[in-house]
């Protein structure tokens, strides 16, 4: 398993930017937009692969990973 698989990935609507926001909860927050929800996604994934090499390069622990959490339940 890919370390990247340890981290939520959440592509949502925003009515105020008017497209798809793609994050990664406690790793990525916001910063990738578009109009194509499919797209928005895979480069989100790109993204947390390249974020995750550079906390490796920098020798910076990752953090807690996020998948498996209920994301839509924690107000």
């Amino acid at each position: 398993m890919k370390d990247s698989a340890r981290y939520a990935k959440i592509v949502e609507w925003s009515e105020e930017d008017h497209c798809y926001v793609g994050s990664a909860p406690g790793l990525i927050y916001g910063g990738i937009h578009g109009d194509d929800e499919k797209a928005v996604f895979v480069e989100l994934c790109q993204i947390v692969e390249e974020s995750i090499e550079l906390y490796r390069k920098e020798g910076k622990p990752l953090t807690p990973a996020t998948s498996g959490r209920d994301f839509a339940n924690l107000m």
